[in-house]
């Protein structure tokens, strides 16, 4: 009873890893007691550090013990049926309830499955498995109060509200694996460095990184010479307090052996240990000057898991439009144009911020609209792309579309109809071209539009402001969107801690320590005002910086 069913009823067996029921008893009874004996064994030894509770937890269950937990959790959501009926809209199709015994976790149906149900199931997997690291967790912090805990989240993972989770750990974790053959690799690094530190209010851990190529790709390329270290300093600049790889020696056997280790195949002689021991040795040249100084950002994007999940659903507009991709379009936008950059929920203080950037929130609490508004009203600047305040947080879509005091925000009178664009589609709009999606709106009394160009909506606007409030209702390509937000940004008081950088040059403020990153193949000059102490070299650098391909500078006034 200890083992996961999937959604279509297959039991998943042993033999691989994480093969856990998150809300079998059996499971938990034993995990406890392994845990137990652990802590108590080795909460004496001196190198014990930290403890590491699991690994990546991922699990979703569909069982007849998930089923049971299931009901449980709903009874203390909702405590009556009525509310349940109610929140999830089961009078369409004929699918109310009157008795708990009767409802199930959403298993694979003939046909589409009840949006609110999935939602819910969603958050009671994500919550399941916080009860599973807590129980362990707890029980180590008995053994050893002085030792801190963490478990590594995995970025953008569906299953996890990490916002939830950060909350119980003492050190926020995370592992980062950008493709060494992406073009945006770095920028995807970036994001989750940004997202995790944003997590932990502060530095935090690079649990999982490769030295060298992973083993879960296609095609799993190595890292070029230097790309290792430009990437791990890429952390260290965005907060990390700790750089740590998966594996340590690359294993001879087993479903991993041809992930790469700090120690790969080729030894310690291999390219691969060397620039490990040279990472080494710059990270100890840095740390007194870097170890636990914040990053100060003031441009806000907002994620929340919630509004993930609920958008994610069966019978959506457009299977083209997947949240996490927008979500990384609009750092994009941000990275390229160099601005520091914060993730934050819909509902924490924004107050901090010059500019609040809201990529897709398809559904969002009351409390998290009145949060926006006041953030609007108060003087902040806020940037909000398509799909946003559409549905409140049982997924029941607001009355016309969007939510009145948004619309009333954005000087939107009418959302007529949405227009999804096909795979490969753009839609023409003046100074740029749209992807992914439009909207027909009737406008009320913006103070300044940007209109569709031919078509069904030729004359209506794309972007909109009114006041500080923009709505953007397409995707611009990504040129579009990094210039429209270098200006509102700029029109905010918001700089680029450099100006004038080469496109592939990314530079970060870290305290006082300046992070200057080359992500390109070829040798770049970086002018940087002002005389600095390079930590890296321990020469002197005065209003320039030449880095050779993948090559970094760590500048101290």
């Amino acid at each position: 009873d200890t083992l996961p069913v999937t959604e279509d009823g297959r039991t998943e067996w042993w033999g691989g890893r994480q093969h856990f029921s998150h809300s079998s008893a059996t499971y938990r009874r034993y995990a406890a007691a392994i845990t137990e004996d652990l802590a108590a064994r080795y909460g004496g030894h001196p190198a014990l550090t930290m403890w590491h509770i699991n690994n990546e937890y991922c699990t979703f269950d569909y069982g007849d013990q998930a089923a049971a937990a299931f009901r449980r959790w709903l009874r203390e959501k909702y405590g009556t049926l009525d509310a349940l009926n109610e929140a999830w809209g089961t009078a369409f199709w004929s699918q109310g309830y009157d008795t708990w015994d009767g409802i199930l976790p959403p298993r694979l149906p003939h046909y589409m499955r009840n949006p609110g149900q999935v939602l819910d199931f969603r958050r009671f997997t994500s919550d399941m498995l916080l009860e599973c690291y807590t129980a362990e967790r707890d029980i180590v912090r008995r053994h050893t109060p002085h030792l801190p805990v963490t478990s590594n989240f995995m970025p953008l993972w569906f299953g996890q509200d990490a916002w939830r989770w950060a909350g119980e750990e003492d050190v926020v974790s995370v592992d980062v694996y950008p493709d060494p053959r992406d073009p945006l690799g770095a920028q995807n690094g970036a994001l989750v460095q940004d997202m995790t530190r944003s997590q932990a209010r502060g530095p935090w851990m690079l649990m999982e990184q490769a030295a060298g190529p992973v083993n879960w790709r296609g095609v799993n390329h190595p890292k070029p010479r230097g790309l290792n270290r430009l990437w791990s300093l890429q952390a260290v600049a965005r907060g990390a307090d700790a750089v740590c790889y998966f594996q340590w020696r690359q294993s001879r056997q087993g479903a991993e052996k041809f992930h790469s280790g700090m120690v790969s195949h080729a030894g310690e002689e291999g390219r691969t240990y060397q620039e490990v021991k040279q990472l080494g040795a710059d990270l100890a040249r840095i740390a007194p000057q870097v170890a636990g100084r914040h990053i100060t950002a003031n441009v806000a994007v907002l994620h929340d898991w919630n509004a993930w999940w609920a958008g994610a659903q069966d019978g959506r507009l457009s299977s083209q439009v997947e949240y996490p991709d927008v979500l990384r379009a609009w750092h994009r936008a941000l990275w390229q144009a160099h601005l520091a950059t914060d993730f934050a929920q819909p509902e924490h203080d924004l107050t901090p911020y010059s500019v609040v950037v809201v990529p897709q929130l398809y559904a969002l609490t009351d409390a998290a609209i009145d949060n926006l508004l006041a953030y609007a009203r108060g003087g902040g600047t806020l940037v909000c792309g398509f799909l946003t305040g559409v549905a409140d947080e049982d997924d029941r879509v607001r009355p016309g579309g969007m939510d009145a005091r948004l619309r009333e925000l954005f000087g939107i009178r009418t959302l007529h109809e949405w227009w999804p664009l096909d795979a490969g589609e753009t839609v023409a709009c003046e100074g740029f071209r749209g992807t992914l999606w439009s909207e027909e709106i009737e406008p009320s009394d913006p103070d300044d539009t940007t209109r569709y160009k031919g078509g069904e909506l030729d004359g209506m606007p794309a972007v909109l402001r009114k006041g500080r409030a923009w709505y953007v209702s397409t995707l611009p390509e990504p040129e579009a969107l990094r210039e429209l937000l270098a200006r509102i940004a700029g029109d905010a008081g918001v700089r680029p801690v450099l100006d004038g950088l080469p496109e592939q040059v990314e530079a970060v403020l870290r305290g006082e320590v300046l992070f200057v990153l080359n992500h390109g193949r070829e040798p770049v000059t970086v002018e940087v005002p002002g005389t600095h102490h390079d930590l890296l070299t321990g020469t002197a650098v005065t209003d320039r910086v030449t880095l050779g391909r993948y090559g970094a500078a760590v500048l101290r006034p």
